[in-house]
């Protein structure tokens, strides 16, 4: 059956639905409203659930030479005295390797397997939905029909407003730093210093070169006006490859995180995947992870029953809601543990830190 398929939004989420429905058949439209030469920057790291919903999308073995293995996580007090650490390749045997690269990198893997054009610079101006099409205008005047839409544009989603499927993305209060640093120290392991309210994580990418994630609870402060001087302020007292690392940053990305909780996901063929659904703060590095287990899921789901959308939506959902909920869960559930004072959290992760923080990912063992 040939179905008019439109993908909005080029970015992990995007370009990951286009490609599961290449391979269940189905040629889509993809658009992107910000032209292609806005590469993203920094870093990504992508655990092991990541890693085999990308073997699904058929996407690893052009991983493999990028970006470096992680296979420990290891957690430090501000001072860089070891909390605990955590056996990543472990956790995820059988599942898939952990692995952290350059989000450019990952973005032409992704690119490499949409196997048709993208349309950048194309924003979608108006969206009418109805029972089984939806008409779409663009911000060049074209107007098409579409027998589903799938808005993977993230968590600022304009289809989502446009299809009335919720409101903005509310913002939980973190700032989020990230860089990619090149002569810091040599470090093996994703490692990560937590202080009050704040976490400093780095990790090797592959290259000589780091990516460098930080965080603090701040939700009445303004973006720093020089975010490498503030990064350096923040955390100029922790210890352990910190100051080596602070000393070698040169540019530093800023972030505010949000969240997105909806009742439903889509409204006649209009359906949300990846962040537009259910954004999340970064904390357990699986905003990727369930885009791409998305993707999959939509692809399955409309292989199954091509002729009737609705169905398809509704399977989708039903599927991806709860683990989707259970990763919103178990983020917040790890965030409040940054509003426990040092005094008494960092004695309690060094008796249960490994099991507790080990917990937040057993449900993401099993397949989406």
């Amino acid at each position: 059956m040939t179905l008019r398929i439109l993908v909005v939004g080029a970015g992990i989420a995007g370009l990951s639905a286009a490609r599961a429905l290449r391979l269940a058949g189905f040629r889509p439209d993809v658009v992107e409203e910000l032209p292609a030469s806005m590469l993203p920057g920094a870093g990504i790291y992508l655990p092991g659930n990541a890693l085999r919903a990308l073997r699904q999308l058929g996407l690893d073995a052009p991983l493999r030479p990028l970006g470096d293995l992680i296979f420990r996580q290891v957690f430090l007090d501000s001072r860089g005295r070891e909390l605990f650490e955590m056996d990543v390749a472990g956790l995820w045997a059988g599942v898939g390797e952990s692995r952290a690269l350059s989000r450019a990198d990952l973005q032409q893997v992704l690119l490499t397997g949409v196997g048709g054009e993208v349309r950048y610079d194309t924003a979608v101006r108006s969206l009418e939905v109805f029972d089984k099409t939806a008409k779409v205008e663009f911000g060049d005047g074209q107007v098409a029909e579409y027998d589903l839409v799938v808005g993977a544009d993230g968590r600022r989603s304009t289809i989502r407003a446009q299809a009335g499927l919720g409101g903005p993305a509310v913002p939980t209060g973190q700032i989020v730093y990230r860089s990619v640093i090149t002569g810091g120290p040599p470090l093996s392991d994703w490692t990560a210093l937590l202080g009050r309210r704040s976490s400093f994580v780095a990790m090797p990418m592959g290259g000589r070169k780091l990516y460098f994630h930080a965080d603090e609870t701040a939700p009445d402060s303004p973006n720093p006006d020089d975010p490498v001087a503030h990064v350096r302020e923040l955390f100029g007292t922790f210890g352990g490859p910190a100051p080596a690392i602070l000393n070698a940053l040169e540019k530093v990305q800023v972030a505010r995180t949000d969240e997105v909780v909806l009742d439903r996901w889509s409204t006649g063929p209009v359906v949300l995947l990846g962040d537009a659904a259910h954004a999340t703060a970064p904390t357990l590095a699986q905003g990727a992870a369930m885009s791409f287990e998305d993707a999959v899921v939509l692809g399955e789901e409309l292989r199954k029953l091509p002729d009737d959308i609705p169905a398809v939506l509704r399977a989708y959902e039903e599927r991806r809601r709860p683990r989707c909920a259970e990763v919103r869960d178990r983020t917040r559930e790890r965030d409040r543990t940054r509003d426990v004072p040092p005094a008494l959290r960092d004695p309690m992760l060094r008796r249960r830190g490994l099991r507790i923080f080990s917990d937040h990912y057993r449900a993401l063992v099993h397949p989406a």
